[in-house]
């Protein structure tokens, strides 16, 4: 009987520390892992050059299509305004091939692009790539330096637009660069002048 209590409380132990969370990705205060993934709109995303615009919100998502994963990209959709008060691009992020994700987007009305990492590499790097082979619902929040100012591991999809606009705000990202008015033309009430040739 001691023998069975023995091995039961060592096995609790063992599943413990294999059940522990173990986050093997960056941590706050890093460099972002740079990346160059294609978008949705057609167009690649470098982060040496998002970071020149701004900050950048990289939240990853484990499936298109997938329940979480269409609250999420609908709340994205719904409440963007909220994240372009902000001086920062935004994108959701996958290993899904690019085709998926294309799909996925007109189907939920994104209105802000897609990445995909079909090669899994940058989702390596982030810490974000599950052993089941998808990406871990997390959201990276990178200033203009490159930096990582902030990790969401606790993603909620039904409030995800909200939730980011409030960790920026709390984090006190840049406002969105307002664009210049386009310029007006002043009407005059007087006529020119008769030339007298």
């Amino acid at each position: 009987m001691r023998l069975i209590t023995k091995l039961a409380a060592v096995l609790t132990a063992i599943a413990a520390i294999v059940a522990a969370p173990s986050w093997a990705g960056v941590k706050v205060g890093d460099a972002a892992p740079a990346f160059d993934l294609p978008g949705t709109d057609g167009k690649q995303h470098k982060l040496s050059e998002l970071t020149d615009q701004g900050w950048v919100v990289l939240a990853w998502f484990p499936k298109a299509y997938t329940s979480g994963c269409t609250i999420e990209c609908k709340s994205l959709a719904e409440n963007g305004h909220l994240l372009r008060k902000f001086n920062v691009k935004y994108y959701m992020a996958s290993v899904d091939p690019l085709a998926d994700n294309i799909g996925f987007a007109e189907k939920e009305g994104a209105d802000f692009p897609l990445l995909s990492d079909v090669s899994k590499s940058v989702a390596a790097a982030y810490g974000v790539l599950s052993p089941r082979g998808f990406a871990k619902r997390h959201t990276f929040y990178i200033n203009s330096e490159g930096t990582i100012v902030a990790i969401d591991q606790a993603v909620k999809p039904a409030t995800s637009a909200e939730d980011m606009a409030a960790m920026l705000a709390e984090l006190g990202a840049p406002p969105a660069v307002a664009t210049p008015a386009p310029p007006t033309l002043i009407q005059s009430d007087q006529t020119p002048a008769a030339s007298s040739e």
